[in-house]
């Protein structure tokens, strides 16, 4: 039997009598309330400090290749010294409109799922409820195939991670809520670092299916208890963590208030207020909004990361959040670039994961090579640090890194139409014309 984690959420009581009660227990809660307004208004006027750490090669060590070309591996991170790791919730939008085409092959086999009422199909050759003839392309099965391979590139040494999904059940006679108690967001899955749970929890999300509304405000609300560890949480949330929610929906809020076909103001608001009530605690939301129909009214979406100084990311075809999901970066890092200065090269086929780790291939020399990381933050902020790498021939063949250096540079094309392109070509246009100036110079 498959154990499912939940939490009541009454958002027609929880406005007025619950945000007050939470509230309360975040003041009692130390640091999660900033204590000086200014030096917060400051922080947004002054980009944060980035810290760059260089992993390998180690001082000292010797790289070794067949060809000359080099690996480096590090971190880089902004903001807050302490916050080294990672507390992750993905909330996953289950509502009913997630049985659609996503517009990509999900399962990889071969046939792109469509929607046979909006073909020339004879009538008969699919069921008249089917909307998607490939169940396994459907936007829940892109979320999910989204926060699976998001998995795949971080650090369970550092991150944690939790899953909710969201929805709300319907009454069929009103098209209202079936009770004003019921709960319209799940804990799948409270934080671990046992990534294969996450990856089982996440099977069981795609086989239970899409269902019911969309409440916006029930989902945020709940993995802020979690991210938080107050009340009823099933999650233990480490001490100085950044907490992080990934918000992935395909429509509107039309839940807790009305019909479920319609979003009304009050179903807007009470996300609204989720969010600054995330705010408060400390949780950044980061929404992905999948779609033509997310994107008819993004209000909603969008004010949710900016409240809670997250990022609102459009994601006009659903099935592309496959993609957009890895891109998100957690250590509010947009770019690394690695350059090295004796042979003039600048290498922008660097994978950088949401953690701020990243790992790049730098054409080098025999002997001594000065390199220079450098670092892009999501904040403008920048930081590079310098060091000598030692290289001698041996090690992967031609083949085996120009296959490394195909998929480094496919996965970043893919990321390149989510991110601030203009900022970072001129990022990368700077370390360029270091090196021209310094070419020039000798």
């Amino acid at each position: 039997m498959k154990r499912v984690l939940s939490v009541s959420v009454n958002w027609r009581s929880f406005s007025c009598v619950g945000l007050r009660l939470l509230l309360f227990s975040f003041l009692l809660a130390p640091g999660l309330l900033s204590a000086d307004p200014e030096s917060e208004g400051e922080a947004l006027r002054k980009p944060a400090d980035v810290r760059l750490r260089i992993t390998s090669p180690l001082p000292g060590e010797v790289t070794r290749n067949r060809v000359t070309m080099a690996e480096v591996r590090g971190t880089a991170r902004s903001g807050q010294e302490e916050e080294n790791d990672f507390d992750v919730f993905i909330l996953i939008d289950i509502s009913h409109s997630t049985r659609y085409p996503s517009g990509l092959d999900i399962d990889e086999d071969g046939d792109t799922g469509f929607n046979p009422h909006q073909e020339l199909i004879a009538p008969g050759t699919y069921p008249d409820e089917m909307v998607c003839s490939d169940p396994e392309d459907t936007i829940l099965a892109a979320e999910v195939r989204a926060a699976k391979l998001l998995l795949t590139v971080l650090d369970p040494e550092h991150t944690q991670v939790g899953v909710i999904v969201f929805s709300g059940a319907v009454d069929p006679e009103t098209g209202e809520r079936l009770s004003a108690e019921q709960r319209d967001a799940l804990v799948k899955i409270p934080l671990t670092r046992d990534f294969a749970r996450v990856d089982t929890a996440l099977d069981e999300v795609l086989e239970d299916g899409p269902q019911g509304a969309t409440n916006f405000a029930a989902a945020v609300q709940l993995s802020v208890v979690e991210l938080a560890g107050i009340g009823r949480a099933y999650s233990e949330p480490r001490p100085g963590a950044r907490k992080v929610a990934l918000f992935l929906t395909d429509g509107v809020p039309t839940f807790p208030f009305g019909k479920a076909t319609i979003s009304d103001p009050e179903d807007i608001e009470a996300a609204l207020t989720a969010a600054r009530l995330a705010k408060t605690a400390g949780v950044t939301v980061n929404t992905f909004a999948l779609g033509q129909h997310a994107l008819a009214s993004p209000l909603a979406p969008s004010e949710l990361a900016r409240i809670t100084r997250g990022r609102f990311i459009p994601v006009r075809n659903p099935g592309d959040i496959v993609s957009f999901l890895q891109g998100i970066s957690f250590a509010d890092i947009d770019d690394v670039v690695i350059t090295n200065h004796t042979t003039g090269d600048v290498s922008y086929d660097v994978e950088l994961s949401p953690d701020g780790s990243f790992y790049g291939i730098v054409p080098v020399r025999p002997g001594r090579n000065r390199m220079e990381v450098s670092a892009l933050a999501s904040d403008g902020g920048e930081a590079s640090q310098s060091f000598d790498l030692e290289f001698e021939k041996s090690g992967l063949t031609a083949r085996e890194l120009e296959r490394e250096l195909e998929r480094i540079k496919r996965r970043n094309q893919a990321l390149m139409r989510m991110i601030e392109k203009q900022r970072i070509e001129e990022f990368r246009k700077r370390q360029q014309r270091q090196v021209e100036i310094e070419v020039e110079g000798d």
